[in-house]
């Protein structure tokens, strides 16, 4: 019988290779999305379920979750993929754009865990994949809330184990580094957004213009995103009990310096590759 797995944010960038990746490897894919009537890919594809899922609506989740579990009758592996990227000086953002980036990454990471677990802990079996990001290991300029959303999901992941390994749940954190699925495209959208906050003369714009500067370059490495799909289908089939898969040279290099530096060094190094 052929192994289940469900997908949030499944209709474009990583949520789609994975979906993809998935189906090739011969697994039964829940690919959810907010706007399935959109899809036309992964709708062509035989042992898909396109479904309507927003990780901000509970109703939303739990139909998905019954429409995946009557049509395949298991889920063996949940990936909670959907996120949404706000960068911006913290005094000028909006609190509801604040609350948006905590509803996505965080509470409707919560809700989705929450309506699978229970198929889960009767199966005594499961493993539950959470995006974070090498964002949630160290910080950039201009990013806090996006870090602080993606930090509280490495301490979410790496404490729920203790509840959930003893009934045979396991617990996963990817960690991906820049990679070019649009996703930091809509996050210099919002950034645009952004900048009608913020006064001429404001003295964050100078650090904000430098910043998205730099990320541009960084998006230039030109890292494979199948490489993140790859990485997903091992942490959902390598049998171990491995918390974290990073993946991203660039990623694993800033890494590897935080852990050499103290708080200090690593700042000073960050603000001067920012121009700030």
């Amino acid at each position: 019988m052929n192994k289940t797995i469900l997908i949030t944010g499944a209709g474009s960038g990583l949520g789609k290779l994975i979906a993809k990746k998935f189906h090739k490897e011969g697994w039964n894919v829940i690919a959810s999305m907010r706007s399935p009537e959109k899809e036309t890919e992964l709708t062509e594809l035989d042992n898909v379920l396109v479904s309507r899922l927003d990780v901000t609506d509970k109703d939303s989740i739990t139909k998905s979750v019954a429409e995946g579990l009557e049509r395949f009758g298991n889920i063996d592996v949940l990936v909670n993929n959907a996120g949404y990227g706000l960068q911006g000086p913290f005094e000028v953002l909006a609190e509801e754009l604040i609350r948006k980036e905590f509803e996505v990454n965080v509470f409707g990471l919560f809700n989705v865990t929450k309506a699978v677990l229970p198929h889960f802990r009767r199966n005594r079996a499961g493993i539950i994949i959470n995006f974070s990001s090498i964002g949630g290991l160290i910080t950039f300029p201009f990013t806090s809330m996006y870090h602080a959303s993606k930090y509280a999901v490495e301490a979410f992941t790496e404490g729920l184990q203790y509840e959930l390994n003893p009934i045979d749940i396991k617990l996963k954190l990817i960690e991906p580094g820049s990679f070019n699925t649009g996703f930091v495209s809509a996050m210099e959208r919002e950034s645009d957004d952004i900048y009608k906050y913020m006064p001429e003369n404001c003295v964050y714009r100078d650090g904000l213009n430098a910043t998205m500067a730099r990320r541009h370059a960084m998006m230039g490495a030109q890292q494979d995103p199948q490489d993140v799909a790859d990485i997903v289908f091992l942490a959902a089939t390598d049998g171990s009990e491995r918390l974290r898969y990073m993946v991203g040279d660039d990623a694993e290099k800033i890494y590897a310096l935080r852990e050499r530096m103290n708080d200090v060094e690593f700042k000073k190094m960050i603000m001067e590759s920012f121009n700030l």
